[in-house]
């Protein structure tokens, strides 16, 4: 519609300027309805309305506003009904960083601001902005209600529109809530693989430095014929070396004191690099006793020779133990995200709660370990398998510890327990936080309902908790929840029902 084909005779009503929060300002005129009404025809939730059926509304506002300029901040209160004559409307989510999303676009013969008015939300959770030079009409709360009694086919077009608009938006909001979900997943999970991975790198580095050392050392004494007790004595060596990595844990104070004998033993046999070996060799699990077979059958130079060699041994044994290790955790993670999408594609089969709950323990690791939160595990649910076609049940665990470690102060323990009722398995998740307010506490599982800042959650994480549970499995969701104990018991049949049965 031409901006100028809007504009209208001149009020008598006179005109004027609001100022935005943004610091932009509109040109607010006060117009009596039947001035507007061949802009009112020719637009689509007005068409076939004359302005004579539209009883009870005799005034609205005629607002003009630049390209850019902010109609409605994120927060602000709601309390009319906009529909747009010329230009265009950008409707945006306010995103936690300052960035904005863009939701949806108002154009030309079209409204908004209808949802909040029909559902009694007042508060505006997006931001509305002009994208080009506009000009728009602006019924009051009383008026829309007017309009709405008195007339069926705007009545119609508003409802449609709400309709359309909270599914599109559940849609989009729903698809923001699961990449939130992802980003927090991928975020912990590098971090997760990041350890393993650059221990890995640490001892490969060392293994090859140890392997220069062991060839120097080789051809120093290739020279020299080994007798039949030094070839005996450093066999004996090896084959503990080369053992395995399981070896006895020390407190740190034994193994200092360890560390301590056996490098002074070492320098007082003249051996170069004692205070280097020392360490190596009581990390392996050898004593001055073992090795004294070689102080015994070498001279000194060649002990010496004999024991750096064999302390680049061990110490590559330690750094192939290393590097075993990281590998077998990289592994560790990767089996848990492959239950983790395992649990989401497959529809009909035996799941085991309990490893579905370890399962997204260690893919959140990192959270917890950064807040130096501790997990208390109480797994008393026997059996911990139930038989469902049910899915997503990792989504339901990710978004109550993840809600558990955000309630939870630093240091704080979070506590997961499992138990046994008569045809249920019980799983109990919580949390020694502030707790949640009572007058919040029954409208936790609404959609889009959050305490959260603006633009830090989308109001759906419950929501999606309480769908999975009560719709995807016949289970039951509850919450308990005092001042420093906050509690989600999920109740889940050992069978969940197909085909109809209950």
């Amino acid at each position: 519609m031409d901006l100028e084909a809007v504009r209208g005779a001149d009020s008598d009503l006179g005109t004027m300027t609001e100022t935005r929060t943004s610091g932009e300002s509109i040109e607010v005129e006060p117009i009596r309805l039947r001035e507007v009404a061949d802009a009112l025809a020719g637009t689509r939730v007005f068409a076939g309305t004359p302005v004579e059926a539209i009883r009870g509304v005799e005034q609205v506002e005629r607002v003009r506003a630049r390209s850019g300029t902010v109609l409605i901040e994120p927060g602000t209160l709601l309390t009319h009904y906009w529909l747009v004559l010329a230009g265009e409307v950008l409707v945006k989510h306010q995103e936690a960083n300052g960035a904005g999303t863009l939701v949806g676009i108002v154009h030309a013969g079209e409204g908004f601001g209808e949802v909040p008015l029909l559902h009694g939300s007042p508060a505006s959770a997006f931001k509305i902005i002009t994208g080009q030079d506009s000009v728009l009409l602006r019924f009051s709360a009383q008026d829309f209600w007017s309009m709405m009694a008195c007339c069926p086919s705007v009545r119609g077009a508003v409802l449609g529109d709400s309709a359309q608009r909270i599914q599109a938006y559940k849609v989009e909001a729903l698809h923001r809530e699961k990449l939130v979900s992802l980003g927090t997943l991928a975020a912990g999970l590098m971090h997760e693989l990041n350890n393993p991975s650059a221990a890995a790198r640490r001892s490969a580095s060392q293994l090859r430095e140890n392997l220069q050392r062991l060839q120097e050392i080789s051809l120093r004494g290739s020279g020299k014929p080994k007798s039949p007790e030094q070839i005996g004595c450093m066999k004996g060596l090896l084959d503990h070396a080369l053992g395995g990595c399981s070896l006895r844990a020390m407190s740190s104070l034994d193994q200092a004191d360890a560390e301590e004998a056996m490098s002074e033993w070492l320098a007082g046999a003249g051996v170069e690099n004692a205070y280097t070996i020392g360490p190596v060799l009581v990390s392996m699990g050898f004593n001055e006793r073992e090795i004294a077979c070689a102080k015994e059958h070498f001279d000194a130079g060649a002990f010496s020779d004999a024991l750096n060699w064999f302390g680049a041994l061990v110490s590559s044994v330690t750094q192939v133990c290393a590097i075993e290790e990281s590998i077998a955790r990289i592994s560790e993670l990767v089996m848990a995200v492959k239950k983790f999408a395992y649990d989401e594609r497959t529809p009909g089969r035996a799941l085991d709660v309990h490893d579905s709950l370890q399962s997204t323990l260690t893919i959140l690791g990192h959270k917890l370990r950064l807040k130096q939160i501790q997990v208390e595990k109480r797994f008393a649910a026997s059996p911990a398998t139930i038989e469902t076609r049910g899915y997503a049940l990792s989504q339901v665990w990710t978004n109550l510890i993840d809600n558990a470690a955000d309630a939870s102060p630093a240091g704080a323990k979070i506590e997961i327990s499992t138990w046994s009722e008569p045809g249920w398995l019980v799983v109990c998740i919580g949390d020694h936080g502030a707790g949640i307010e009572p007058d919040v506490l029954p409208h936790i599982f609404e959609p889009f309902f959050t305490t959260k800042p603006q633009g830090s959650g989308t109001g759906l994480g419950l929501e999606i908790v309480h769908r999975i549970i009560t719709q995807k499995f016949d289970g039951t969701i509850a919450v308990e929840s005092h001042p420093g104990d906050t509690r989600f018991i999920v109740r889940l049949p050992l069978k969940t029902p197909v085909n109809g049965e209950r």
